[in-house]
């Protein structure tokens, strides 16, 4: 059997109009910004799965979880094939912190049609699709 794609889970978390987007760091995508999100565990809800990595990750107590979309994310540079699953959450209050700086430089908030350069391929393509959190 020929290696098979792995599943991820990216929490789009809007507040005030704005998207949260962290610089990826010692992983796959390194120096592209993300969304929070990980891997999804074996028997585990795509909600709690959102709600676990954005708390591991960010330390922010999300709500109002929803599906947004699903993309096919090959990495050729990386040798990598993700599932990427796409939840829309809100988060009123609190801020983000970098609770695991191995992995991530830094959180911002991102005006989502002024998003920087530098995407994660998971973004790059949900964005392709026409996707929009505010609509």
């Amino acid at each position: 059997m020929g290696k098979k794609p792995k599943v991820g889970v990216g929490v789009c978390i809007v507040r005030d109009g704005k998207v949260l987007l962290g610089k990826r760091k010692n992983s796959h995508g390194q120096g592209t910004w993300s969304f929070p999100g990980g891997h999804l565990d074996f028997g585990e809800s795509w909600e709690d799965c959102s709600i676990r990595e954005t708390l591991e990750e960010t330390g922010l107590k999300i709500n109002k979880i929803k599906f947004a979309a699903v993309t096919n994310d090959v990495m050729d540079k990386e040798d990598k094939h993700y599932i990427t699953i796409f939840i829309r959450a809100d988060c009123m209050q609190g801020d983000p912190q970098l609770m695991e700086p191995e992995k991530c430089e830094k959180w911002e908030w991102f005006d989502w049609n002024n998003m920087p350069e530098s995407l994660f391929l998971p973004i790059i393509n949900l964005r392709k699709q026409g996707y929009n959190p505010f609509y």
